[in-house]
């Protein structure tokens, strides 16, 4: 039991430091990425460190939803108002939104120019076992892809329903299959289950371009090569 303004500062805290973990792995894996490391194991090998624990540990494209975004902009703006400098919370701010943008970049390197290329987005939801798109990194890589020419379909098992009014601008595929269709890459943006099963010789024969960007890591990188991908994952390398 406590005060009503430490009540609230205990939730804002709380939101803002599980999105300074999600933050923290992601800087640890763009490092990784060059110094040939693994940041899955890397992770592991911290979770088992009681201090530090498993939890809100996995790189990928950053957090999203309706709590973490808002909770930790809306400290930083009570911080500044106050006077106070919270330099950690803009630098988790600016890591997640970088995180994003890295995935439009690492295509541009690997296709070329984005005009006219055709990238499928597999997951819309900044989590599975939701319907939510709220801040979702679908969502902002989606536009971002789009704003330089490329066209963008997207397949979700569950919030076909929520693209139409989020992203009306998105194609939609009937399933991951139509999605691969005649693509140039795709983006794998929400781990849901069913992704990790998906028919790999079916996806790779249907796109014209064999590149995967695996941006939630639910894929193994040599098995990945031996289907004949192109697969860029978040702290692991490429191969």
């Amino acid at each position: 039991v406590t005060d009503l303004r430490t009540a609230e500062m205990i939730k804002y805290a709380s939101n803002a430091f599980l999105a300074t973990r999600i933050s923290f792995i992601n800087e640890i894996a763009g490092i990784c990425e060059q110094l040939g490391a693994d940041v899955k194991e890397v992770a592991a090998g911290m979770g088992y460190d009681k201090r530090i624990g498993r939890y809100f540990l996995d790189a990928g494209l950053g957090y999203g939803g309706s709590c973490f975004p808002k909770d930790v902009l809306a400290l930083e703006h009570m911080a500044l108002v106050h006077g106070t400098h919270p330099s950690l919370l803009r630098a988790v701010m600016d890591i997640n939104r970088d995180q994003r943008r890295k995935v439009v970049h690492r295509l541009r390197q690997e296709l070329g120019r984005l005009q006219d290329k055709r990238v499928g987005v597999l997951g819309l939801t900044f989590k599975p076992n939701t319907d939510d798109m709220r801040d979702a990194p679908a969502v902002e890589i989606g536009n971002l892809l789009r704003s330089e020419g490329a066209q963008v379909k997207g397949y979700d098992p569950v919030a076909m329903h929520v693209a139409t009014r989020e992203m009306p601008d998105l194609g939609l595929a009937e399933d991951p299959y139509d999605l691969a269709n005649d693509v140039d890459a795709i983006v794998v943006c929400t781990e849901w289950n069913e992704f990790r099963h998906l028919d790999m010789n079916r996806i790779r024969e249907a796109m014209r371009t064999p590149v995967i960007f695996d941006g939630r890591n639910i894929y193994d990188p040599k098995i990945m090569a031996g289907f004949g991908f192109r697969y860029h994952s978040i702290g692991r390398g490429t191969l």
